[in-house]
């Protein structure tokens, strides 16, 4: 018994770090994709820095991708195991939602919505790289006017299209539901209990709500903008 609950233990632990990582990931992600709004010139030499840099390329991204894949099996794990618990709990009057929201309760929904997005998240913008850089071998970054190429094709994605719009805003909805749970859940996981939780909780719901709501402003803009 004692086994189960430390490798339980030791699952939350390692959900909730790799979850730590994806939202400073989300942080440095926002950082360069807001310059898009504000100097084009500037999002076009972090992206083509970020797309060129060697350690970027070949070490953090690959980290990056196993961090995804390693945070939602781990949630699928998790979500397994609650729930065959609360199945052989049958007999006991089981009220989660007495003290939870229904998006608490319900993280894998919300994690699931995420990961779809990714998906065609990565297929506009990873993929497409992936083709110009390592299949068409070009990786100067520049387009047919001799001009580095990523802002205007960040805009291309959103310019006309009001279904991905609405698509990216409504997946970064169930990111700030997924993000108002999960990430102050996380540092209570790691046994982060002192003076400063309550400052940090504002903080993370702070977080929760305003870079997801950030990168719904982004796509918005570039829609809006290019009518």
């Amino acid at each position: 018994m004692g086994g189960i609950i430390k490798s339980s233990i030791a699952r939350k632990v390692a959900m909730a770090l790799s979850g730590l990582f994806l939202v400073v990931f989300l942080a440095q992600h926002f950082t360069i994709n807001i310059t898009s709004v504000i100097s084009p010139d500037t999002f076009n030499e972090w992206s083509h820095f970020m797309g060129t840099n060697i350690l970027v390329q070949a070490v953090l991204q690959p980290i990056l991708i196993f961090g995804v894949i390693f945070h939602f099996v781990m949630g699928f794990i998790l979500d397994y195991q609650n729930r065959k618990a609360r199945g052989a709990q049958k007999y006991a009057m089981y009220k989660g939602s007495a003290n939870a929201s229904w998006f608490s309760r319900n993280m894998i929904i919300s994690g699931i919505v995420i990961l779809l997005f990714l998906g065609l998240h990565m297929y506009d913008f990873w993929v497409h790289e992936m083709q110009v850089k390592y299949i068409e071998g070009d990786m100067s970054g520049l387009n047919a006017a001799g001009e580095l190429r990523y802002y205007e094709e960040t805009v291309a994605k959103f310019a006309g299209d009001p279904l991905r719009v609405g698509i990216y805003v409504l997946a970064f909805v169930f990111l700030i539901f997924h993000l108002l749970h999960g990430f102050s859940s996380s540092f209570q996981s790691v046994g982060f209990n002192n003076k400063y939780s309550k400052s940090l909780k504002v903080f993370t719901k702070a977080f929760a709500i305003v870079i997801p709501l950030g990168f719904a402003f982004i796509a918005i803009f570039h829609y809006v903008s290019h009518l």
